[in-house]
């Protein structure tokens, strides 16, 4: 079964930096991992011009883009609502841990990212789902583990710990 933790936080506190030293952490450690990340604004991965993109501006419900290195499926909602985080994962090929930057408001469980300069108040005060924080500052009487940002380590441990993912010792440095 693959299991499922996530990394929120406000904009400019590090999540996707946290997300990319998780990833090689982890994935050093023996396990699979894939990444969800979810996008407020609108985005697009393909490019005008290319054939992809005019397949998907003539209609084409999905495109499917290949190569000898990798592969891409891009799904045309069409007006239609925006799938859940589960049916997103459904999707995905089955690997130890989906790591999911971003959907907040889901209650899967997750890890804070928090930077004092940024004036935000913590997600977790309001967020039980919440069960870190990784931090520049300290965050005393919060009823949570509070790791450092750059401890990436120590945040695998503890989402390895959460999730009852075993791996094997670190091979990195």
């Amino acid at each position: 079964m693959t299991e499922v933790f996530g990394v929120i936080g406000w904009k400019n506190t590090g999540k996707t930096g946290l997300m990319e030293r998780l990833v090689a952490e982890i994935t050093d450690r023996g396990l699979t991992v894939s990444t969800i990340k979810h996008a407020h604004h609108s985005f697009d991965v393909d490019q005008p011009g290319k054939d992809s993109h005019r397949h998907r501006v003539a209609g084409a419900q999905q495109v499917l883009l290949a190569s000898a290195n990798r592969w891409a499926l891009m799904s045309e909602l069409r007006g239609n609502a925006e799938p859940s985080l589960d049916e997103l994962i459904a999707k995905l090929a089955p690997v130890d841990l989906v790591l999911v930057e971003g959907y907040k408001r889901d209650r899967h469980p997750k890890l804070e990212t928090h930077r004092a300069a940024t004036g935000q108040p913590l997600i977790a005060a309001e967020d039980d789902s919440v069960l870190a924080i990784a931090s520049d500052t300290a965050h005393p009487g919060l009823n949570r583990p509070v790791f450092d940002l750059d401890d990436t380590a120590g945040i695998a441990d503890f989402i390895l710990r959460e999730t009852g993912l075993t791996a094997l010792p670190r091979t990195g440095s």
